[in-house]
């Protein structure tokens, strides 16, 4: 699978916790910024209009939340 995945997390946040997960257990590399640890990553994410974790980018595809019926659609 080609697809560049990115999520925005914090410690704090369940759902990013299972986004995660779900990841590992279907076997898709991501990259993790957390907003919580990380400054730069905090600013991206306002840059890009949001406020609230996870936001998750599948390639140039933008998801807030954890949809799992839309990630499977675009990791296909």
């Amino acid at each position: 699978m080609d697809k560049n995945v990115v999520i925005y997390s914090s410690d704090s946040c369940i759902y990013c916790r299972e986004a995660k997960n779900y990841f590992r257990s279907i076997g898709v590399e991501f990259e993790e910024r957390n907003v919580s640890k990380d400054v730069s990553a905090r600013k991206e994410l306002m840059a890009k209009g949001f406020m609230g974790v996870p936001v998750i980018m599948v390639d140039q595809e933008i998801i807030q939340g954890f949809d799992k019926r839309k990630l499977d659609e675009l990791l296909r």
